[in-house]
């Protein structure tokens, strides 16, 4: 083989890797499936912290059972996907600063995995946790009230942005 062939055959495999990892990754854009997830802006978050309270130690301790921090790698945007509303909202307890809203499946198929992310921001705008809620089975036509841990003290939190994510059946 000569040194012409050699480097001909590198370009290939490596423009043929390429594709494998584009495809692989969901950059195809095949169907209804997305890309990265768009996230949608909370508008700011409007907390009263003199009514707000931090949690004990024992609440975070149960709050941090409740907060998912990791997302799933198999979801991805969905069109049948759509966020209804959100909110930034304290509950008293070990609940405390939460992101609440629904989801509303506006397609006809059941969506096997659906996942909510939120990045929780402070005032410099910079990124300080990312949450997530998750539901299973979430069939066509139907609504899903989330509600997303959130670990942070309210006082810390100025703004959050969401994305919805699922995975088809």
């Amino acid at each position: 083989m000569t040194r012409r062939e050699s480097t001909s055959r590198r370009r290939l495999l490596a423009a043929v890797g390429a594709g494998v990892s584009a495809a692989a990754a969901g950059c195809t854009g095949g169907g209804d499936l997305g890309g990265e997830p768009s996230y949608e802006d909370g508008n700011g978050v409007e907390i009263n912290a003199s009514n707000a309270t931090n949690r004990t130690a024992t609440e975070m301790s149960a709050a941090a059972a409740l907060a998912n921090q990791q997302p799933s790698q198999s979801v991805t945007p969905l069109d049948p996907l759509s966020l209804t509303d959100h909110e930034f909202v304290v509950e008293d307890g070990y609940l405390g600063s939460t992101v609440q809203g629904t989801v509303e499946n506006t397609g006809d198929d059941r969506i096997q995995v659906v996942e909510v992310r939120t990045r929780i921001y402070n005032d410099a705008g910079n990124v300080i946790g990312r949450y997530l809620a998750t539901t299973g089975d979430l069939e066509g036509g139907d609504i899903w009230e989330f509600q997303v841990v959130v670990l942070e003290a309210p006082s810390d939190v100025a703004d959050y942005d969401i994305a919805v994510l699922g995975t088809p059946s």
